[in-house]
């Protein structure tokens, strides 16, 4: 591999100030989103005391586990000492950190009372998987950004493989943790399975891999450096392999509940009965987020970077139906208050909750994609996360 050289995005061209307006103004109107349910009370959300965790939480959640995924990029080239992955892995790093941080500003401002927070930072209850979960993601972005600079700074050169090796195990932890959260959760029949740990992890991969291809695609074409097939061939092909592994995952999982008799109704709900949700389960996150962005990528299309672009644009479609379905639909179905019991009340006892998302609870959502978004572009405009060609005679370790 040739060597390489780093350079910032020009940051006074009209391009790069129309996207700082737009990514501002979709986090802006998601800011308004939040004051606006927190000035009017819970009730101008779709959300209940059934249903506790909404769509915000569904936007909030992917951003986190995508973000874990993002790092894997850089993890592949310090960790496994691939060398076709070194040109990208600040970008990868960085974009970790954005992903983290819209997550997390969805996931504070959804919370009703954002000033109770100092109550979660100082109160610790270490029984909880909450309070396991703010030191995990606090310390992701500290340790991601002391990896950034041991890649940045050439003195510490050295030190890269050893932060690379932390950052690593520490994003394994912290998506195990995020899982954990809906696993730990035996109440509710949809999640009481340590299946969702590992699954979240891969769910991660192939998330956080997707998004990684869109940026990266979309920060090449609109800066016009060279992007060659070979760095985009190994990351297409590497993305497949993670839909195909969360395909398997989500199949063992509704195996594995249909075989327990006590976990037969909820996968029956899903898969059959469950209306909204059986049609995202089948059409959306299988249709539309795996088995079509398997045929892009490995089918006839494979090498069109259009149709790459959009299996990735799907894989994301598709993980969002994914946790909408995991933590919504995980929710609705009703929960089994004594089991073996007939139980009858007024209070909705085996009825399915419902839920319609509002409007600015999805607005709220994607104000943390575009927190993510504008935090992307003020980076790689402000410091050296791009190299200035990623051409197959710069990337390819093989190329003569």
């Amino acid at each position: 591999m040739k060597k390489l050289h780093f350079l910032e995005v020009e940051g006074n061209s009209r391009g790069f100030y129309t996207l700082l307006g737009v990514f501002g103004l979709i986090s802006l109107i998601g800011m308004f989103a939040a004051y606006y349910m927190e000035h009017h009370g819970h009730y101008v959300t779709g959300m209940s005391n059934q249903v506790v965790w909404g769509t915000p939480h569904v936007f909030a959640i992917f951003l986190i586990v995508a973000a874990s995924g993002a790092l894997n990029v850089a993890s592949i080239s310090s960790v496994f000492a691939k060398t076709a992955y070194k040109p990208l892995a600040r970008l990868s790093g960085m974009l970790a950190i954005a992903l983290l941080a819209g997550g997390l500003v969805v996931l504070l401002l959804d919370l009703g009372r954002p000033d109770r927070l100092i109550v979660a930072m100082t109160k610790f209850n270490f029984l909880s998987i909450f309070t396991w979960n703010i030191f995990l993601y606090t310390g992701f972005m500290g340790i991601v950004a002391v990896y950034l600079w041991t890649m940045m700074d050439r003195p510490y050169n050295k030190l890269t493989k050893k932060a690379g090796m932390g950052a690593f195990i520490w994003r394994l932890v912290l998506t195990t943790g995020t899982g954990s959260i809906f696993g730990f959760l035996i109440a509710r029949e949809a999640y009481d399975t340590a299946l969702l740990a590992p699954m979240f992890v891969i769910m991660s991969f192939a998330f956080g891999l997707a998004f990684f291809m869109l940026v990266l695609m979309a920060s090449y074409k609109y800066t016009d450096r060279p992007l060659g097939d070979y760095i985009i061939n190994r990351l297409k092909n590497l993305l497949g392999v993670f839909v195909a592994a969360v395909l398997y995952f989500v199949i063992v999982y509704h195996i594995t509940n249909l075989y327990s008799a006590d976990h037969q109704g909820v996968s029956a709900f899903i898969l059959a009965d469950g209306g909204i949700y059986t049609f995202l389960f089948w059409v959306v996150q299988i249709g539309l987020g795996s088995l079509l962005p398997l045929l892009l990528l490995y089918g006839p299309t494979g090498k069109n970077r259009t149709m790459i672009g959009l299996a990735s644009a799907l894989i994301i479609i598709g993980g969002l139906a994914q946790l909408y379905i995991i933590i919504i639909g995980g929710q609705a179905y009703p929960m089994v208050m004594f089991p073996g019991m007939e139980v009858s009340s007024s209070f909705y006892d085996g009825v399915v909750a419902s839920y319609s998302p509002s409007l600015p609870e999805v607005l709220l959502g994607v104000g943390g994609v575009g927190v993510t978004l504008l935090l992307v572009t003020v980076s790689v405009a402000a410091l050296k996360f791009l190299p200035a060609s990623l051409a197959d005679e710069v990337a390819d370790p093989h190329a003569k």
